[in-house]
């Protein structure tokens, strides 16, 4: 007999019925209505009014040679065939076939730009600036900042800064360069893992969507553990995904290292969104021997054998010196802070560094970060059909434990989430691609569409309100919503939901990369004074003065070594040595001019905290009262 197989995509669920024809023509078909699915009715419903004048007919001139039904049946499943493919209102596959690598190195070139800008103050400078230090100290165990030793980050992102130093020099470009080489490779696993879980098709439109997700294009500029973690994480979750189908060694080792490398970045937590997944799995399945299968054990120990260099640095650094004085107070191990106060401290709130709490926070700041994608995954997030395949739970467990842990952590910044943008993608793409009516695919060609037009008006507003060459950058707002209504006026809703978006980041990360954040890093006091200092063609011998934000990014900027002095009384004697200049901000300089009358400004230079922009700071009319000042001052001959 020959058999036909109906197959109908329900949000990455395929439902198949057999339809058995006879081998020979006379006899008529036989159809089980109990095994058809109700989607069946549905499309014939829909059929049924179109073609059954065309059947009655056909059925009354051949009532009498039952063997011809077979013709009447084939109509029927060519129109049925025909009605679904024009219900389906987009091909993902000729589509990505087409446009999946400009789509790709359209998303590339627009994070690629962060490469030639500055380092935001902040955590991005003070990063770099203790990368700095190991290569001007060559001391790869200790971290410093601020001219002491530094315990709050462990090593591995540092280390790997401190090599692009090597290779490319110390500047922003090779600080960056390396977030955007780790960025890749997650996004390289990223597409393995989709493909891998789903198939080819959504593992491309997973690749698209995680690519230009907006907190992580701002994570490519103002640089911090995120990319590297990411990448970490995810390469992690893929190797522990290929060893449930099977034991290879090339698995366990690339698994271990990548979980290794991940502790080494951010610290135990990262167990948890990396295996928590996994543990939901088992549980899910009900295959209770894995808690006790040696392979994870062994997968475990590996790690833990990768993190020793860490291990082995902190203690040198804290636990054989317990005089160091650290957090205000000495006997601080090292050891103790990477295995408790770092991760579980924060959590509970008994460490040393200390936060407040919003369990709605990455709720509200999802909605935001994961743009332009973020209706899209919203809805997906509340999809009828349970999860066909349960080993996706790896995913779902490991996204769904890390965001409940985040929720609940008493210390809380925006770009933590930035490591559930893999899972984020997938979970948006797979529910993208289940997409089947075209209902849908306008609703959300529309959302696009508009968000869009808020990116273009938001470009607009803040070239407006800042000052920003007003004129040429709404010109060009203007002539990319002219563009789009006539390039995407055509286009079917799947293409338009694609375009929309990409045309939203071609927009907005051009304006921010390349207008925006270069006119924030002009009040980065530290950076300007830094590239004062860099033209000054003398032996001047530079200090900077306390823990300020912008004195990260003095010495990070500046060509010549800078000494660090924690007080007044140090920045005093600092300036009695001939040749010498402090980069010191309003409060300390009042203070010092007080001590030594003979104090004198030798240049000054705007400053603004630019991570924490205020409506004051960014109108041009208020601006002035909103910027301090930060000074370079040496003594008067």
């Amino acid at each position: 007999m020959y058999l036909f197989s109906l197959s109908f995509s329900f949000n990455s669920q395929v439902i198949e019925k057999s339809i058995i024809i006879p081998e020979r023509p006379t006899i008529p078909y036989l159809i089980n209505l109990k095994k058809i699915p109700i989607s069946i009715y549905v499309i014939g419903a829909n059929v049924g009014l179109n073609c059954c004048g065309v059947l009655f007919f056909e059925l009354f001139i051949i009532k009498n040679r039952l063997g011809y039904l077979y013709l009447c049946f084939d109509r029927i499943q060519s129109i049925m065939n025909q009605s679904l493919r024009e219900n389906v209102d987009f091909n993902f596959e000729a589509f990505l076939n087409k446009n999946f690598k400009i789509l790709l190195g359209i998303a590339i070139l627009l994070n690629a730009t962060a490469l030639f800008t500055g380092v935001f103050v902040g955590d991005s400078a003070l990063y770099a600036d203790v990368s700095k230090y190991i290569v001007q100290k060559n001391d790869w165990l200790n971290l410093y900042a601020y001219g002491s030793d530094w315990l709050d980050k462990p090593h591995f992102p540092f280390w790997v800064a401190a090599l692009s130093f090597k290779v490319f020099g110390v500047n922003a470009f090779a600080y960056k360069l390396t977030a955007i080489v780790f960025w890749l490779i997650g996004m390289l696993y990223t597409f393995k893992l989709s493909n891998l879980i789903y198939n080819k098709t959504v593992a491309q439109i997973t690749v698209l969507i995680y690519a230009i997700a907006l907190h992580g294009v701002i994570a490519n500029f103002d640089v911090r553990a995120e990319p590297y973690l990411t990448a970490l994480i995810i390469g992690a979750l893929y190797y522990i995904y290929k060893l449930t189908d099977g034991n290879n060694w090339k698995y366990y080792c690339l698994a271990a290292l990548f979980i290794g490398c991940a502790l080494m970045t951010k610290g135990l937590f990262v167990l948890i969104s990396i295996g928590g997944g996994l543990v939901i799995y088992w549980i899910i399945a009900k295959d209770w021997k894995q808690f006790i299968n040696p392979k994870w054990y062994l997968l475990l120990l590996l790690s833990f054998i990768v993190i020793l260099p860490e291990l082995y640095a902190l203690y040198t650094q804290f636990d054989l010196h317990p005089e160091k004085l650290v957090f205000g107070r000495h006997n601080v191990s090292g050891l103790r802070f990477f295995f408790w106060d770092s991760q579980f401290g924060r959590f509970f709130n008994t460490g040393p560094i200390k936060g407040s709490g919003d369990k709605t926070f990455f709720l509200h700041t999802t909605l935001w970060a994961f743009l332009p994608w973020s209706v899209l995954f919203v809805f997906s997030l509340f999809r009828r059909n349970k999860i066909a395949n349960p080993k996706r739970w790896i995913i779902a467990g490991s996204a769904l434990l890390t965001f409940i842990l985040f929720s609940l952590s008493k210390f809380q910044l925006p770009h933590y989430i930035i490591i559930l943008f893999p899972h984020f993608s997938m979970f948006t793409a797979a529910y993208f691609y289940s997409l089947k009516d075209k209902k849908s695919f306008k609703s959300f060609a529309i959302t696009q569409q508009v968000i869009f037009y808020i990116a273009i008006a938001m470009v607009i507003l803040l070239a407006y309100i800042t000052g920003l060459d007003t004129a040429f950058v709404i010109s060009l707002a203007l002539a990319a919503f002219i563009i789009s209504l006539f390039l995407f006026r055509r286009k079917q809703n799947g293409e338009k939901i694609f375009f929309y978006s990409y045309a939203f980041a071609i927009v907005l990360y051009l304006f921010m990369n390349l207008c925006f954040y270069p006119f924030l890093l002009n009040y980065q006091g530290g950076s300007s004074a830094a590239k004062y200092t860099n033209e000054i063609q003398s032996t001047i011998k530079l200090g900077m003065s306390g823990y300020s934000v912008s004195a990260t990014t003095f010495r990070f900027n500046s060509d010549k070594p800078v000494t660090y002095l924690a007080d007044i009384n140090q920045v005093n004697r600092f300036l009695q040595v001939p040749h010498s200049a402090v980069f010191i901000e309003q409060s300390n300089l009042d203070s010092l001019k007080m001590m030594n009358k003979n104090v004198e400004v030798l240049q000054e230079f705007d400053d603004f905290h630019v991570t924490q922009l205020t409506l004051k700071f960014l109108q041009q009319s208020t601006r002035k009262s909103a910027v301090g000042k930060t000074y370079l001052v040496v003594l008067k001959k």
